[in-house]
């Protein structure tokens, strides 16, 4: 779902939330959410498996403002991030509003790096997935390298005082 935070992120009270609106909306079914849950709780494990994926997000300042699930479910996801970045496999960046029109992408784009060194990509948007296998395709979309640059530059910028 865009404008939340991914769900590799969520503390699982926040992911919990997000489900159970849709139940709320009549959308799926209390089991249909637990599954979801449970299916997420399994793939946060592999971010603490002996030899972790590296992971590289960079989310819009919307994602982490949006309110999901009360005011203790936000207190608590900030703490989740923090605790995200200082593994050694990570890095978070917030891109901030202030880039406006400059933001690289409309969609979420994953990009993957295989063991031999190989890129994919993968966006999805609430109808379809999309992954891209051919990795002559993923320079291209590495381009939203100018989204961490801009999202890097207004850190620095904000911890300067500018």
């Amino acid at each position: 779902m865009r404008g939340i935070v991914p769900g590799l992120l969520q503390t699982l009270d926040y992911a919990r939330a997000i489900p159970a609106g849709a139940v709320r909306r009549g959308s799926i079914t209390q089991d249909q959410a637990e599954e979801r849950v449970a299916y997420l709780a399994r793939r946060q494990a592999n971010l603490r498996r002996e030899t972790p994926p590296l992971i590289h997000a960079v989310l819009d300042e919307s994602r982490i403002r949006r309110p999901v699930g009360g005011k203790s479910i936000m207190a608590a996801q900030p703490d989740e991030l923090a605790a995200f970045v200082r593994t050694p496999n990570t890095v978070l960046q917030v891109a901030p509003y202030a880039i406006g029109e400059e933001r690289a992408f409309d969609l979420p784009v994953n990009i993957i790096a295989l063991p031999d060194r190989s890129l994919m990509s993968y966006a999805e948007s609430a109808q379809q997935g999309h992954l891209e296998r051919d990795s002559g395709a993923v320079p291209p979309i590495l381009s939203g390298s100018s989204l961490r640059t801009a999202a890097t530059e207004a850190t620095a910028s904000r911890s300067q005082g500018t």
